[in-house]
């Protein structure tokens, strides 16, 4: 017996009638464990022969449980020491203990009375515990509830049904709940609201829906919280039209729009992309709660649109972590990186602990900000503050490696885990691919298989883009025609892009567009992007003419097709189309994407233009370049101005050449960094010819190792030879 057990009851010290009101109010005061064993001896030491009422012992009963949460013997004792709780003493027990934060209180006292003789139950036992089932996923225990319900004649009763339903699909058992449901005879609003519910928390939207239109045509009106679960559902479903549907459904049947059903059409709209009629709605709220505010915050972040989302976040009093989540996630996917860990800061400062969603938010900022001192100590945070062991965070953490230039941190993550599944190691593949390592690329796809863990698609993708970004045709060929004869894996797009992109690097141009017009898909503006780039880069202009046609067909603002028809003019020296494509651009108000590099220091990101002057050590970082310059000039350096495609003189190009923003970075670099130490440099575009060339001398000539991130690897400089064996 526990030490917290008393004396075993007795109720016949003395004949003196206790005052049951004066003893429940006592209990029901108590505070402590201590004050209610005093309350439970002035019971013990004031029972007659007849024991106290039923209210009484259910409040010492009720107050046990409160008091001792973490110490269940004591108040167990107490029920078990009622010779004979009438069932509906016992059916209360149940029901308040149901709704307790710890549901399985309610499992263990239904064991108990399942031992106790001549203990019965009635159809009212089982609602509660049937709800206890439920906040606790205890499958097992719900499922012998139900065989007992059965044989007791109960599982035909409406509450019963309903509980039942609510437990399966609570468990995540959504077939046995449907079943259950079309075998109602009778089917009150809650209980379509329950089975709703269970499709939505199964993820199963279209069934939602499905079941809405069955609900009308059994002439069950909905009330505002089905129709919020419906709304909610056609947002996660992305099915607009069914949600303008039963906006029109709720304005022509005068349904009174409460907040909850206000929020879920605004989250509704705005999930859908609709942030016109979202922003609409929003506007006429009265009161903007958490919900929906945050609801807003992540549809302006999906957009793009961030400085609307953080007009919204700025007006919220009070933020819950979702909120701070969202906008931090805004950020990171808005090519944002920078705010995003400001945000994450201030977020700190203000003791908001954040939980695994907004780690990942964070781990992936890092990752395209690229800067290592920050990777490094976000890696510490993890791990500081228990992170370290999700898998997900693992994951993540081996691409934010990857992307910040140290595929040595990325393999010391990945080999200390305890657990690798697909995307761990998915995620080491493609960062050997986006490091040129196509051979480590291949030997874990196959040891991943030895390992008996199954590559998927997206396994796919990052071996075929290791075999393109080192020439291995034949090899990509065959693991491309293993994926579908031995994976059974459908290609898609982007298996379909890489095959492209193989055969086009390799100059195999005619063989890359046999493909593209024999696919099974239609080419989107990947594949013929990828033709298209590879054309510039082999001087194939009439393809590349077509292929940029062809992208600009199916996406005409393109920047980038665009750009590359105006420089495939230009190398041509077609100057009126050059014109026509830049005037063109010019009236749709199309911008080419601007070159920036990000360079970290002393941890803080500095960040550099084409000729930019803004930076306070501008004067030091040009006087560097023409240092540089003139040291390369004398083993042999001379600037390539093949990729300036604008009618300036040479010396003009050279001038443009030489300020490309790579250049600017790394000049600053020289001269803050210490001597020896490796300079890794962020570009957001593909790095031209000529900044590839000067860096490979830089390395060589003043004997430093370069990393250079652009827009689709890495490149290692290192003695005058770079990692891509000059081929990207």
């Amino acid at each position: 017996m526990s030490s917290l057990s008393l004396t075993p009851l007795a109720f016949s010290l003395h004949p003196t009638k206790p005052n049951t009101t004066t003893t429940t109010t006592a209990a029901a005061a108590t505070t402590t464990l201590i004050q209610l064993r005093q309350v439970h001896a002035q019971i013990l030491r004031r029972s007659n022969l007849n024991p106290p009422s039923n209210s009484l012992l259910l409040q010492l009963l009720l107050s046990s449980f409160t008091l001792s949460p973490h110490h269940l013997d004591y108040a167990l004792h107490v029920f078990e020491q009622i010779p004979t709780p009438h069932t509906h003493l016992s059916n209360t027990l149940l029901r308040e203990l149901s709704r307790k934060a710890e549901p399985k209180k309610a499992l263990l006292v239904y064991e108990r009375m399942r031992r106790k003789e001549g203990l019965g139950v009635d159809r009212f036992t089982f609602p509660p515990l049937l709800k206890a089932v439920s906040k606790a996923s205890a499958l097992a225990e719900g499922m012998e509830i139900h065989g007992l319900a059965a044989k007791l004649g109960f599982d035909s009763d409406p509450f019963v049904e309903t509980g039942l339903v609510g437990m399966y699909a609570a468990c995540g058992r959504i077939l046995e709940a449907r079943l259950v449901f079309d075998k109602m005879s009778h089917r009150d609003v809650v209980t379509w609201s329950i089975m709703i519910d269970g499709y939505c928390q199964s993820g199963l939207f279209d069934y939602v829906l499905q079941l809405f239109e069955e609900m009308k045509a059994s002439n069950v009106k909905p009330d505002e919280i089905v129709l919020s679960k419906i709304v909610s559902a056609c947002g996660h479903a992305k099915n607009l039209s069914y949600g303008k549907a039963i906006h029109e459904f709720i304005t022509e049947n005068n349904i009174v729009v409460d907040p909850h059903l206000q929020s879920a059409l605004v989250t509704m709209y705005a999930s859908c992309g609709s942030i016109d009629f979202a922003q609409e709605l929003f506007n006429k709220m009265s009161t903007k709660n958490l919900i929906v505010s945050t609801a807003m915050v992540c549809a302006y972040s999906k957009l793009g649109q961030v400085e609307n989302a953080r007009m919204i976040f700025d007006q919220l009093v009070e933020k819950d972590l979702v909120c701070w989540s969202a906008m931090i996630s805004g950020y990171a996917e808005s090519d944002r990186p920078q705010e995003a860990l400001k945000l994450f800061n201030e977020m700190q400062v203000l003791g908001m602990k954040p939980d695994q969603v907004t780690m990942l938010s964070v781990i992936s900022a890092c990752a395209h900000l690229g800067a290592l001192n920050q990777a490094k100590w976000i890696h510490l945070f993890v791990d500081k503050n228990g992170f370290g062991r999700a898998l997900p965070i693992s994951n993540a953490l081996i691409d934010m490696y990857a992307k910040c230039g140290s595929l040595e941190r990325a393999r010391q993550v990945f080999e200390k885990m305890r657990r690798k599944d697909v995307i761990s190691w998915t995620s080491m593949i493609s960062a050997f691919a986006m490091h040129g390592n196509a051979n480590d690329a291949l030997n874990f796809f196959y040891q991943m298989q030895d390992e008996k863990i199954k590559p998927n698609g997206v396994t796919f993708v990052g071996v075929l883009y290791a075999c393109s970004h080192s020439g291995l045709v034949e090899e990509g060929r065959r693991i491309f025609s293993s994926m579908i004869n031995e994976h059974n894996i459908t290609p898609k797009h982007e298996h379909y892009g890489c095959m492209i992109d193989l055969l086009s690097r390799a100059n195999l141009l005619r063989e890359a567009l046999d493909l593209v017009e024999t696919m099974p898909l239609a080419p989107n503006v990947v594949i013929w992007g990828s033709l298209m780039a590879a054309c510039q880069v082999h001087g194939e202009t009439e393809l590349g003419e077509f292929a940029a046609k062809q992208l600009l067909e199916l996406e005409p603002d393109h920047d980038g097709a665009l750009v590359v028809l105006s420089n495939i003019y230009a190398k041509e020296r077609r100057w009126n189309d050059v014109g026509e494509v830049r005037n063109l651009m010019k009236y749709r108000g199309i911008s080419k994407e601007r070159g920036h590099s990000r360079i970290e220091l002393n941890n803080e990101v500095h960040e550099f233009l084409m000729a930019d002057r803004y930076h306070k050590q501008a004067e030091q970082i040009y006087e560097k370049l023409d240092e540089v310059v003139s040291e390369l000039k004398q083993v042999g350096y001379a600037p390539k101005t093949c990729s300036v495609m604008v009618d300036l003189e040479e010396e003009e190009k050279q001038e443009m050449v030489l300020c490309h923003s790579e250049k600017l970075a790394l000049c600053y670099g020289l001269i803050s960094n210490a001597k020896g130490s490796c300079i890794r440099i962020v570009k957001n575009l593909r790095i031209c010819e000529d900044c590839h060339t000067f860096m490979k001398l830089v390395s060589k000539v003043y004997g430093r190792e370069i990393v250079v991130r652009d827009r689709t690897r890495f490149h290692h400089c290192k003695n005058g030879d770079c990692s891509c064996k000059d081929y990207w």
